[in-house]
């Protein structure tokens, strides 16, 4: 499926998953999170990440989503979590860096001059998703209302029996 950037997207295949009970099989320390972190200090890491975030291309796209009204928090869960997959630190260093990373990032929306720059996943200030949603119900129930609308207005079939009863026997003329 392409869209209008030309991204392509990949085909969802509802089989392509673990099969119950895979966990428990599986050899023991196959994934990066099981083994030690290759960070510890929450410092160095987030230097790292600055390093990172104000780069040209990677900027951008963060810009680009804060534009787009993606919450700050939405962004450092995922960042946060992405590298605790990857074994680069551990859970609780991520907990440690998520203040100072969105207050990083939030500067970097705001020195880019984006308007609304949502905090937190429940920041509200941004309603239009919540207008486009109540614009589409509306829409949804006069749609509703027109539909059955036309049904009463359609001549409605007479109910006669049904194809499995007895045949009536014919009258007589």
């Amino acid at each position: 499926m392409k869209n209008k950037d030309n991204f392509t997207e990949a085909p969802y295949d509802e089989f392509d998953a673990p099969i119950p009970g895979q966990s428990l099989t599986d050899t023991p320390g196959n994934a990066p999170w099981e083994h030690p972190p290759q960070f510890t200090d929450p410092e160095q890491i987030l230097d790292g990440l600055y390093d990172k975030i104000t780069d040209g291309e990677f900027s951008q796209q963060l810009i680009a989503m804060l534009d787009a009204g993606v919450p700050v928090e939405a962004i450092v869960r995922v960042m946060v979590f992405g590298g605790f997959m990857q074994g680069k630190f551990t859970p609780d260093v991520g907990f440690m860096m998520v203040a100072p990373l969105m207050k990083l990032i939030a500067a970097v929306g705001i020195r880019a001059g984006i308007k609304e720059v949502r905090l937190s996943l429940e920041d509200l200030s941004n309603n239009k998703f919540l207008r486009d949603m109540a614009e589409l119900k509306s829409a949804k129930n006069e749609i509703q209302e027109t539909a059955q609308d036309i049904q009463q207005d359609l001549p409605q079939p007479e109910a006669g029996p049904g194809l499995m009863a007895r045949p009536q026997p014919q009258e007589a003329m």
